[in-house]
């Protein structure tokens, strides 16, 4: 009973910074869950794999939370959504395979570093001026393609790769975080889908596994996630974030630096 409350709590943590900053949720969810899986001594080769698969399955529930009070605030251009989608789900196919090729060791370094870039862009407050539109059918399913692959490889939402570019096109912040919402789903049920089938003929995964996804984990977090996600994306349309954005990006260099001392170690 201990690790599915665990679970709950993560689950809880993970929704809320989710729906708040359009990213966070996977950032938090990977290192939490792969620490989790090791105290309860899962093979060590699939432990990181697992923890990708079960966050991306875990940010399946946590977008559709999310995404549907970003909608309610009027905050999401559906038009992006649909003409990303088909790249989104070419670029989790793709991530996918990747992913299962790869040893767990430069799969967790790969992880390190991206939180590290994640978290130095939100510290820094980084973000691009508004120089351009949206490009043509060709040029969203490229950027699709390219987001959906590292996606899947690091197990995020898509925040990262989408919120700046959003904005680099001219779509206003509160509104390039909603449509990141929304296309975190086609994310996560394209990087879900591989990471099932990629885990299917595995060996030595533990009991209650979908391939690449610990269901007790998919169970605990979404319990939790769906409820607080839409906490964080209520809470992103009415208050001031800036200091909360900081906090949190010194909370992910803090994980990412555990993570890299443990493989370079």
């Amino acid at each position: 009973m201990e690790w599915y409350l665990a679970y709950l709590v993560l689950g809880a943590v993970a929704g809320f910074l989710g729906g708040m900053f359009g990213i966070g949720g996977g950032t938090v969810l990977v290192p939490a869950l792969l620490m989790l899986f090791e105290a309860q001594h899962f093979p060590t080769q699939h432990a990181m794999h697992l923890a990708l698969g079960s966050s991306m399955a875990i940010i399946l529930f946590t977008s559709i939370a999310s995404l549907r009070k970003h909608h309610q605030h009027g905050a999401v251009n559906w038009h992006v959504v649909r003409r990303i989608t088909p790249g989104i789900l070419l670029g989790t196919a793709i991530g996918s395979l990747v992913a299962a090729s790869i040893s767990p060791t430069f799969l967790t370094l790969f992880f390190a570093l991206f939180v590290l870039f994640a978290a130095t862009q939100i510290l820094l407050d980084v973000q691009p001026h508004a120089a351009r539109q949206l490009p043509g059918i060709a040029g969203m399913t490229l950027t699709g393609t390219f987001t959906g692959w590292i996606s899947t490889l690091v197990s995020v939402g898509g925040g990262t790769i989408t919120v700046p570019f959003l904005i680099w096109c001219n779509i206003p912040l509160r509104h390039a975080i909603g449509t990141a919402s929304a296309i975190g789903f086609p994310i996560a049920v394209g990087g879900t889908l591989g990471y099932i089938l990629t885990g299917l003929h595995a060996t030595d995964l533990p009991s209650s596994s979908l391939g690449y996804v610990y269901l007790p984990a998919l169970l605990g977090c979404a319990l939790a996630s769906v409820v607080t996600a839409p906490l964080g994306a209520k809470t992103a349309h009415r208050v001031n974030v800036s200091l909360l954005r900081k906090l949190f990006a010194v909370m992910l260099i803090g994980l990412a630096a555990k993570l890299l001392l443990k493989v370079l170690g």
